[in-house]
């Protein structure tokens, strides 16, 4: 459900459109996540970090540019990822929050985490701010990034 024109929203108006970006992202409609969001819109998944010979990659700016690889990405090494929404709750200015558990069978290699066979399953909460265009302008994610790394069983000694 995408809601294009301005019109007074309400915390229900808001939370149908979080519901439908989960949907899209049950369905591996990666194109169809980033049609809910405005153009510029924020993308921030602060657990997320991936270190590299000189850099460290943190998912942190634009969903047309980051969150989009991160998703591809995921469903690429995660061909049965999928989420089951606990919950949505939202108010009428269009914060939106989400409790949401995401999990899949690992396929192929996720940042530094070799394929195994093994499955994941890690609640998450996300933040989203839908804009009274019915669009989402900002999406941040939180979850814990160990628990997700030894259900893989990537045990990482510094």
């Amino acid at each position: 459900m995408t809601i294009t024109t301005a019109q007074t929203r309400t915390a229900v108006d808001y939370a149908a459109v979080v519901s439908e970006f989960f949907d899209r992202y049950r369905a591996h409609d990666v194109p169809g996540m980033a049609d809910l969001c405005t153009i510029n819109a924020d993308f921030s998944y602060p657990p997320f970090e991936v270190w590299g010979k000189q850099r460290v990659l943190r998912a942190d700016g634009k969903v047309g540019t980051v969150g989009r690889a991160i998703w591809a990405g995921l469903i690429q090494a995660f061909p049965n990822l999928t989420n089951v929404v606990h919950t949505v709750e939202a108010n009428d200015e269009g914060d939106v929050v989400a409790q949401v558990d995401i999990g899949g069978t690992q396929q192929q290699p996720w940042g530094l985490i070799t394929p195994a066979g093994k499955t994941f399953s890690e609640p998450h909460l996300f933040l989203f701010k839908v804009e009274p265009s019915g669009l989402i302008s900002s999406i941040t994610g939180y979850w814990n990034n160990a628990g997700i790394s030894q259900q893989l069983g990537h045990l990482e000694v510094d």
